[in-house]
């Protein structure tokens, strides 16, 4: 993305993005838990289910989950509209490693007028780790968080079943994620379908705070100067509403603002990673990431979290 394309959708999202749902500036309600200092372990009720783990790829390290590529070749294809109901078009790379079993899928939006060509850059890296990826186009570019989120799911439909790759594809492993009022629509998604085994709002914005339906495993991501969708409005009021996700975290990045996730990025990629590899995957090497909850220095302010080995 250019400079100039920058500056406009700095001033395009700052004037409208904040007025596009509902008019005005969205007021988080009263927060149902006291705001923690530290990384506590904010963990609901333990669940017993051990769910098989889809191993793909060597053990990783900090190395390999902050690399530009992981170990996996991928192709990249175009999906024209027209292609699915329910979405316009989008973009997927996909593993061409057909020899180690299907790949978890993740379906990705954009935010608030920006095309998914802005955000790019997660599909080849995580599909160099081992996902199949579709980035999403939206139907227009001003669509709000709920439109959003039944794209992503009707994206994540086609993928699985209708698209070229369906057959590397597991049905059963998918995700969701999605920047700004994607990342909105990303929460939007998990609601609407409690199937998914992960979630990642990145600077989520929506105007809907009632988030407690959500039983998907849920990291969102904010950015400490993020005037747009300031944290302790958005990301941070969303996360203590996730009552009933299994497992979440919440984590924000040193010195970013919104844009930041528009360009490639290790840390934002380490975490998103090791997320999804985690429970997309069930791969119980990643919980070195997440577990113990990493202490808020460096690239991080904050870090909360359940730590999924408890």
């Amino acid at each position: 993305m250019n400079q100039n394309s920058v500056n406009a959708l700095t001033a395009l999202t700052a004037a409208a993005v904040l007025a596009a749902c509902s008019g005005s500036t969205p007021t988080a309600p009263a927060a149902p838990a006291p705001k923690a200092t530290a990384a506590p372990n904010d963990r609901p009720a333990p669940t017993a289910q051990v769910p098989r783990s889809f191993e793909r790829g060597p053990a990783p390290s900090e190395k390999s989950v902050t690399a530009e590529r992981g170990p996996f070749a991928f192709e990249k294809i175009e999906v024209p509209a027209g292609s699915g109901p329910g979405f316009n078009k989008g973009t997927i790379y996909a593993p061409t490693d057909t020899g180690r079993g299907t790949f978890g899928a993740i379906v990705m939006s954009p935010g608030f007028a920006s095309p998914h060509t802005w955000i790019d850059w997660y599909g080849p890296r995580l599909a160099s780790q081992g996902f199949v990826v579709m980035m999403l186009e939206t139907n227009t570019l001003f669509d709000v968080p709920l439109l959003r989120g039944r794209q992503i799911v009707a994206a994540l439909d086609y993928l699985t079943a209708r698209s070229v790759v369906r057959g590397r594809v597991d049905p059963s492993r998918t995700a969701v994620m999605g920047h700004s009022m994607g990342g909105g629509g990303t929460l939007e998604a998990a609601r609407q379908r409690p199937g998914l085994k992960a979630a990642v709002p990145l600077a989520p914005w929506n105007p809907d705070y009632d988030w407690g339906g959500v039983v998907v495993p849920t990291m969102i991501i904010g950015a400490q100067r993020d005037v747009i969708a300031p944290t302790a409005l958005m990301s941070e009021a969303y996360y203590n509403r996730l009552t009933a996700a299994p497992e979440k975290a919440y984590l924000v990045l040193r010195g970013a603002g919104h844009l930041t996730f528009m360009s490639p990025n290790a840390t934002i990629a380490k975490y998103v990673i090791s997320w999804m590899k985690r429970f997309v995957d069930n791969d119980s090497r990643y919980d070195r990431f997440l577990c113990p909850p990493p202490k808020p220095r460096g690239p991080l302010t904050v870090y909360r979290g359940t730590c999924p080995t408890g």
